[in-house]
């Protein structure tokens, strides 16, 4: 019985199968001579209220906002799957380790922890410099928020810590911080206050410097870049400009997560980024020049702080220490022809275990020569100093300057989300798992504010380490905690032992990191032609990031992506669209040399949504590609006031004489009244508008995704003017929610129902086949019936001009031209 049940059903789904392909093949006829098949559609001619009246059209789901409020309500309820569901989502590193195979993973995590925390200990204390702390403080960074990250990131590759461009950022806040103290920062270190109307600026007194020079000044470095002679109050006031804009980084990313913001990155576009990384770039090389030469300069903030950089850096250029320059050159020398020339080898990469760790053998033979030839004492090498050991001790710097960072954490926070998750996105699409969003958005945020009570300094994903830690063969972020094992044992015991490495060892090795980021100048080429406006985008960023600061680079930067989307929103595409021979198929006459325009029709396609923004743009567009209304109403009125004229002058005005014609009894329904004369409706096609060469403009909505009041205002305008001067106005492809709008704006009462058409082949054979009132005509008998046979015959062949079939040309003009005949 079983199976001759299951014999039946798998009959019925066959004879299911077999009736649809015959469906399919009905449609597919004889393959052409080029060997493509033809396809033979023959349908009713469908109107949009004709086809919603057939097949039963509903209205797309629109939920309330209470419904919204209960939907979202009823996913919260206080059960144990609610409950597991949320830790879940939370602490992402659950699910992970649930799946965490040791014998497959456990190796690749630690060979790539080892490999990043190796990568962590130079990189930490090199871009420690850029927030204007001391080294340290990197150190801190790339310790506390990779354990963080650990347990609410979702990304199983990303490596965060320190990263150029965010370090950049906080020195910058920290710098622009220390500018608005009452009180002048002496070259020895010390903060003395003054009296109100003896308050300088860092910039001020750097000018006074730089126009005041002497030979004692000139050896040695301001305080504001001297980090090693940096007093314990300046220390202290600069850990509280840069905890404080830590912690608004981390609130700011965590209620952007808890209110599902991920998607505000959209705006910072690709170009956007790469210019305005480069920018950076420029900013990163030049606050870390002055430490390749041992010269001094000052550190500015705000517009054109790179050309005052480098007027007191080519001002001071004279007192350069040599055994610094020297030794700058040798790490970058060293730093770059292995990372060229064998890291990134790619004969020798595939046959490395792991990348050369070039930069940590730098940093310790940087640190061993310093030592051993005591460069600090006996040639002003500038060193890192003291380096304390232990894990700093929580403290609450970080509510005390929020009011002065708040503008500085918010680029920081959407620069350091917007890298990061385009880091983990890239990583996440090769190997084939999600990366959420607003996950992460939790995740550095949790991360930043917790880190900001420990000293440590707003954390990024870093892309160098990022690839090293998934090409190594990172599985998951357990490599992290074997980097952060690596770290802790720094901090704890070997950090003291990097008190004689050199500043300008730590900038060679940032200047050589920043090579991948200068070469995004290539970019351009491609964007050039790819597209002009993504070129200028980059240009833009890369320009205002460079002249305006950083902050503000990047503000200017996405307000000019945004005006570019405007501009294409205001100013989109128009065209006129024409049929293509022997098919169904419209297109751009502009792209399509073969293309024809429908006699006595003009198919206008708008290219983009239409509202407020772009609806004079759609009106002049329109009256470009046809004619303007108002002129031609112009035009007429001139016309008839001049014939109204010769008419009371007696003037005999002769037109086009009718021939005389006789129309065949049977080939219209006629009625003969008492008089003799006979009334016959003629089908005939529309007849054009003095002036000019169409009766009917189409407009193909198919591009519109919406339309606002604005744009239901301006549509209800032209056309009316188009009605005025005798041109009628068809829509076709009009989607859902645009007819929604139009019944919500009672748009149907300026154009109705049955002018809205479901393709633009329906409209075009509408509009050649308009109904004109019943004619009288003094009929006896039979030509004109077969001259108007004839018209019929040709607006039929142009209809089916797409159909290639001469059998059913024939057939339906056969069946066009029967018709009864009453007496």
């Amino acid at each position: 019985m079983h199976q001759s049940h299951n014999a039946v059903t798998a009959t019925m789904e066959e004879i299911g199968i077999g009736q649809a392909e015959d469906e399919v093949n009905n449609l597919l006829v004889k393959p052409e001579a080029n060997g493509h098949p033809k396809v033979l559609v023959e349908r009713t001619l469908f109107s949009q209220k004709h086809f919603d009246e057939n097949f039963e059209a509903g209205s797309r789901p629109s939920p309330t906002v209470k419904q919204v409020i209960r939907k979202k309500l009823s996913k919260c309820k206080c059960s144990g799957v609610c409950l597991k569901r949320f830790i879940y989502s939370l602490f992402p590193f659950i699910n992970i380790m649930k799946n965490y195979n040791i014998r497959e993973d456990i190796t690749g995590d630690i060979v790539s922890g080892l490999t990043v925390g190796i990568m962590h200990i130079p990189q930490g204390m090199a871009y420690g410099m850029l927030t204007t702390l001391p080294p340290v403080y990197g150190l801190y960074m790339s310790f506390f928020p990779v354990l963080l990250y650990f347990f609410f990131g979702s990304s199983k590759h990303v490596s965060m810590g320190t990263f150029a461009v965010a370090c950049l950022m906080i020195g910058s806040a920290v710098s622009k911080g220390m500018d608005s103290l009452p009180g002048i920062i002496t070259t020895t270190g010390l903060v003395s206050s003054v009296s109100e109307n003896q308050t300088l600026t860092v910039n001020q007194t750097a000018r006074n410097f730089t126009e005041n020079q002497t030979e004692t000044t000139t050896t040695k470095m301001s305080a504001a870049d001297d980090i090693s002679g940096m007093s314990p109050e300046e220390l202290d006031l600069r850990l509280q400009f840069a905890m404080s804009v830590t912690f608004m980084v981390g609130a700011i990313q965590l209620i952007m997560g808890l209110f599902r913001l991920g998607f505000i990155t959209v705006y910072l576009s690709d170009p956007l980024i790469s210019g305005f990384t480069t920018g950076a770039a420029c900013h990163v090389f030049t606050s870390q020049i002055k430490h390749v030469f041992g010269v001094q300069t000052a550190r500015y903030s705000g517009v054109f702080k790179l050309v005052y950089t480098y007027r007191d850096f080519f001002t001071n250029i004279e007192s350069t220490n040599i055994v610094t320059l020297l030794l700058s050159v040798v790490c970058v020398a060293v730093l770059y022809c292995t990372s060229r020339f064998i890291n990134q080898n790619p004969k020798l990469k595939p046959k490395m275990f792991m990348p050369v760790p070039i930069e940590l053998i730098v940093v310790v033979l940087g640190t061993v020569i310093s030592y051993a030839l005591n460069l600090e004492n006996t040639h002003d090498v500038v060193v890192v100093s003291d380096i304390p050991t232990g894990l700093p001790v929580p403290n609450t710097k970080c509510f005390t300057r929020i009011s002065s960072v708040i503008s500085d954490a918010i680029a920081l926070a959407i620069v350091i989300f917007a890298i990061s998750i385009s880091m983990g996105k890239l990583l996440a699409k090769k190997h084939d798992y999600e990366v959420d969003a607003n996950q992460e958005l939790m995740a550095y945020g949790i991360s930043t504010v917790v880190s900001s009570f420990l000293s440590s300094a707003a954390p990024s994903a870093s892309l160098s380490r990022s690839l090293v830690q998934e090409r190594v063969g990172g599985r998951t972020q357990v490599a992290g905690l074997v980097s952060c094992c690596l770290l802790l044992v720094v901090l704890l015991a070997i950090g003291p032992y990097f008190r004689t490495l050199p500043n300008s060892v730590l900038a060679s090795i940032i200047i050589v990191a920043l090579r991948g980021m200068f070469l995004q100048v290539l970019d351009l080429k491609k964007l050039w032609r790819v597209s002009k406006i993504d070129f200028f985008v980059w240009i833009v960023a890369f320009v205002c990031t460079v002249l305006l600061d950083v902050d503000l680079g990047l503000g200017a930067a996405v307000v000019f992506n945004l005006l570019t989307v405007v501009c294409r929103s205001q100013r989109p595409y128009a065209c006129l669209v024409g049929q293509m021979p022997g098919t169904d198929l419209y297109r751009d006459m502009n792209v399509y040399q073969e293309a024809r325009e429908v006699p006595g029709v003009k198919i206008f396609r708008f290219e983009h949504s239409l509202f407020f923004v772009n609806t004079e743009h759609f009106r002049t567009l329109l009256y470009k590609n046809t004619i303007n209304p108002r002129t031609l109403r112009i035009a007429q009125k001139k016309r008839e006031a001049k014939m109204e004229k010769m008419k009371k002058k007696d003037l005999v005005i002769v037109g086009e004489e009718v021939p005389d014609v006789t129309i065949p009894a049977d080939a219209f329904d006629m009625e003969i009244d008492s008089s003799g004369s006979v009334k016959i409706p003629i089908e005939m096609k529309p007849k054009a508008p003095l002036d000019v060469d169409f009766h009917t403009i189409i407009f193909d909505c198919s591009p519109w995704s919406f339309v606002d009041s604005m744009g239901v205002k301006v549509l209800s305008s032209v056309i009316g003017e188009y009605k005025a001067v005798g041109v009628k106005v068809i829509l076709a492809n009009c989607k859902a929610g645009i007819r929604e709008m139009f019944q919500k704006t009672k748009f149907y009462d300026t154009l109705d129902h049955s002018n809205i058409y479901v393709s633009l082949h329906d409209a075009v054979i509408q509009a050649l086949h308009l109904e004109t009132p019943p004619l009288s005509i003094q009929a006896d008998t039979s030509e004109h019936g077969a001259s108007m046979a004839d018209k019929d015959d040709s607006v039929e062949d142009y209809n089916l001009d797409f159909i290639d079939d001469e059998s059913v040309k024939g057939k339906r003009k056969q069946g066009s031209k029967s018709s009864s005949t009453k007496a």
